[in-house]
C-alpha cells in the first residue's frame, strides 16, 4: 500500500500567507485564477511529486474563479482537502472539484460584500477616523491593526474549517456524499448567478412604437404653472397626483417588452454569450463583440 500524504499545519499556513495574493493578477478572462493557482502550489508541490501531476493540478486550478477574496478561504480548505485526497488514490475527478470550487464561490461571493465592506470597514474606519481627525495618531494605527487582525484571523479559521468539513465529506465518497454536495452547491450557485442577470444586464431598445396625444389636464401644463418656489411645488404636486410631465404619451418597444416580461432580452443575451462560450469562442472576442454591437445599435438608433 502506498504511502498516504498529509498536508501539514504549516503547509495550510503557507496557503493562508499566499491567499493575501489572490487578486494579484486579477484578469478579466478568468477573474482571480492566477492568485488561486499561486496560493495552492505549496500544497500541491506536497501532495503531487512529479512534474506531470504538478503540471496537471495546476492546469485544473488555473480554470475560471472568482468570489469576495476572503470568503475564498473555506473554499481553499475543501479545495486542499479534495486534492488531498485525490491524491491517496480517492476518485475526486477534475469535475467534482471544479464543481465544488464553482458551486461555492458565488454564494459566498454575495455574503462578503456587506459583511467587510459595508459593516466592518466603515465600523474600524469610523472608529479610527474619529481618533485622527481630533490629532491621536493612534487612529490609522488602530484601523491597519485591527483590519488586518480580523481580516487574516477570518481568513485562517474559515480556511481550516473548510479543510476539516472537506475531509469529512470525502471519507463518504462510496455513499455519494460528495456527489450530492457538489450537486447542491452547482445548483445554489446556478441559482444566485441566475438571480443577478436582471440587475446586472441591461439592455434598452428605443424605437418608439406610438405617440399618443393627451388631453388636457392629463399632463402638466408648464406654462400655467407660478414661477420659482411655488411653481416648482405645483409641478411636483400635479406630478404625483399622476400628470404626466409631457403632453404625448411615448412608447417604445422597450416599454412593451417590460410589459410582457420584463428583463427577457438581457436574459436572451446572457444565454447567448453561453452559448458562444460553450462553442469555445474566447470571452476576450465576445467581451469586444458586445462593445462593438452596442456602439453600432446605439448609432442606428436601435438602443
Amino acid at each position: 500500500m502506498a504511502e498516504q500524504v498529509k498536508l501539514t499545519k504549516r503547509d495550510r499556513v503557507s496557503v493562508w500567507l499566499r491567499s493575501t495574493f489572490l487578486q494579484g493578477s486579477w484578469n478579466y478572462e478568468r477573474m482571480q485564477n492566477g492568485g488561486w493557482a499561486f496560493t495552492l502550489i505549496p500544497a500541491l508541490k506536497k501532495l503531487y511529486k512529479t512534474k506531470d501531476d504538478r503540471a496537471a493540478a495546476l492546469k485544473r486550478h488555473l480554470e475560471f474563479f472568482n468570489t469576495h477574496p476572503y470568503l475564498a478561504s473555506p473554499v481553499l480548505g475543501v479545495t486542499m482537502a479534495l486534492e488531498e485526497e485525490r491524491a491517496n488514490g480517492a476518485p475526486v475527478d477534475d469535475v467534482t472539484i471544479q464543481g465544488v470550487k464553482v458551486g461555492m464561490m458565488g454564494p459566498l461571493a454575495g455574503v462578503g460584500d456587506p459583511v467587510f465592506w459595508f459593516t466592518v470597514k466603515p465600523i474600524i474606519g469610523a472608529l479610527a477616523a474619529s481618533l485622527a481627525m481630533s490629532g491621536n495618531i493612534i487612529g490609522p494605527i488602530l484601523y491597519f491593526v485591527l483590519w488586518n487582525a480580523i481580516r487574516m484571523g477570518f481568513t485562517w479559521y474559515t480556511q481550516e474549517f473548510g479543510y476539516k468539513a472537506g475531509s469529512k465529506i470525502s471519507e463518504d465518497l462510496s455513499g455519494n456524499l460528495l456527489q450530492n454536495i457538489t450537486k447542491g452547491a452547482s445548483i445554489l450557485g446556478m441559482f444566485i448567478l441566475g438571480s443577478l442577470v436582471n440587475r446586472w444586464v441591461a439592455v434598452k431598445f428605443t424605437p418608439v412604437v406610438s405617440s399618443v396625444k393627451l388631453q388636457k389636464g392629463a399632463y402638466i401644463d408648464w406654462n400655467g404653472i407660478p414661477k420659482g418656489a411655488a411653481g416648482i411645488k405645483s409641478a411636483l404636486e400635479q406630478q404625483a397626483a399622476g400628470q404626466a410631465l409631457s403632453s404625448t404619451k411615448v412608447t417604445t418597444l422597450q416599454d412593451n417588452l417590460d410589459q410582457l416580461i420584463p428583463g427577457l432580452a438581457g436574459l436572451l443575451l446572457t444565454f447567448f454569450c453561453m452559448w458562444l462560450l460553450k462553442k469555445k469562442v474566447s470571452p476576450i472576442i465576445v467581451i469586444f463583440g458586445l462593445f462593438a454591437v452596442g456602439i453600432l445599435f446605439h448609432y442606428m438608433n436601435i438602443m
